[in-house]
């Protein structure tokens, strides 16, 4: 496992980032730094807000008082990772591995989406920019199509982690015009989000703060293999997002095969979670089909997933594979299907009523797309 080089000492690997604060948790932490000395309310919100400005030290927080700088950088710091390599796709896709403070490496992406649009005649074509984030390092689902899932699982990550991702794409799209922003984030990265979703709930309440970055809610998407009781709690508790389920099978037998992660977690029970997801958050869910050559593309699974989708309201998403050199299954390489393969298995999935969509590649490049993430 790699390692912070040893000019980073252990006092710093112990400081508390504020990335993965609220702003009532940065009051506290400030009111602890100065027992019987009350700091006013406002530098909580100063410090919250130069921190979304892009502040990655505490000495470009030029609005506190010296003496505060010193002890926050005595006491604390604002990011606990920070960016490693960095990989830049011809199609606008920033890759960034980070380092986080036990050395644990993780991959996040920033995509340009405006790449793919097609504008109408005379349209201004604008920047269109997608966060994807990562909320595990490594993944313990074991997909035999995904890179991430051949690591195994190494941990969850902290709020603060996961909120850091967002901070350096931002840090990086800012680079390009101070004009750019982040106006999407897709939890779809490195991780399985339901299996550490109190961290997700926690990062993504920094982010959609009004004082913050403000991120909409309703322009968060979180990805799941398919965890029932973790759809159950999101039903439930929150976060109120889109939601997209990846089913590279609605055959069980194959789907096992396919995602070993998925056995404790059979296409019924997904079934009536989705349905009780739907009853309380009256929301479309997209089912995100990952098509492998000559494995899940026939009739058979076609007609399976128009089964399975039958009592839902949802749009299918065709994602052909993007290849992984390494990858196989049951010990035959695995290769992208033909495009005829990809048409025919949209027609017939259109003939039975479900809604189809496909995803459009990006990341590819720098090895930053779908199940693609950890080959570096």
């Amino acid at each position: 496992m790699q390692k912070f080089p040893n000019s980073l000492n252990i006092t710093e690997i112990k400081k508390v980032p504020f990335s993965g604060m609220t702003i009532p948790e940065i009051a506290d932490e400030l009111d602890a730094f100065s027992p019987g000395e009350k700091i006013p309310a406002y530098r909580s919100k100063q410090i919250f807000l130069q921190i979304k400005n892009g502040a990655r030290n505490f000495e470009e927080m030029t609005c506190l008082p010296k003496k505060l700088i010193k002890t926050l950088e005595e006491r604390s710091v604002i990011c606990g990772s920070r960016p490693g390599k960095k990989y830049f796709g011809r199609d606008g896709t920033i890759k960034l591995v980070l380092e986080l403070q036990d050395g644990v490496l993780i991959e996040t992406v920033l995509l340009d989406s405006s790449s793919g649009n097609k504008p109408k005649p005379d349209a201004v074509k604008k920047p269109h920019y997608t966060a994807c984030l990562s909320t595990q390092a490594g993944c313990p689902m074991g997909c035999v199509f995904c890179k991430t899932g051949s690591m195994g699982f190494i941990r969850n990550l902290e709020p603060s982690e996961i909120v850091e991702q967002y901070l350096f794409l931002n840090d990086e799209l800012k680079k390009k015009s101070k004009e750019y922003r982040i106006s999407n984030v897709v939890v779809m990265g490195m991780g399985e989000p339901m299996l550490n979703l109190n961290a997700l709930r926690k990062a993504l309440k920094i982010l959609c703060d009004p004082a913050g970055f403000s991120v909409s809610k309703r322009k968060i998407t979180v990805s799941t293999a398919g965890v029932n009781n973790g759809i159950t709690d999101m039903a439930k508790n929150g976060p109120e997002t889109e939601l997209a389920v990846s089913i590279a099978s609605a055959r069980e037998e194959l789907r096992k095969r396919l995602m070993p992660g998925t056995i404790t977690y059979p296409l019924p029970q997904l079934n009536e979670a989705l349905s009780r997801y739907q009853e309380k958050q009256k929301r479309r869910i997209t089912i995100e089909t990952i098509l492998l050559g000559g494995i899940n593309t026939g009739p058979e699974d076609a007609r399976a997933l128009i089964d399975f989708c039958r009592n839902l309201d949802v749009t299918v998403n065709l994602i052909p594979w993007n290849p992984v050199k390494e990858l196989s299954f049951e010990g035959e390489k695995l290769r992208q299907p033909a495009p005829e393969e990809v048409k025919k298995f949209s027609a017939m999935l259109e003939e039975g009523g479900i809604t189809v969509t496909q995803r459009y590649r990006r990341g590819r490049g720098v090895s930053g797309a779908c199940g693609q993430l950890g080959t570096q």
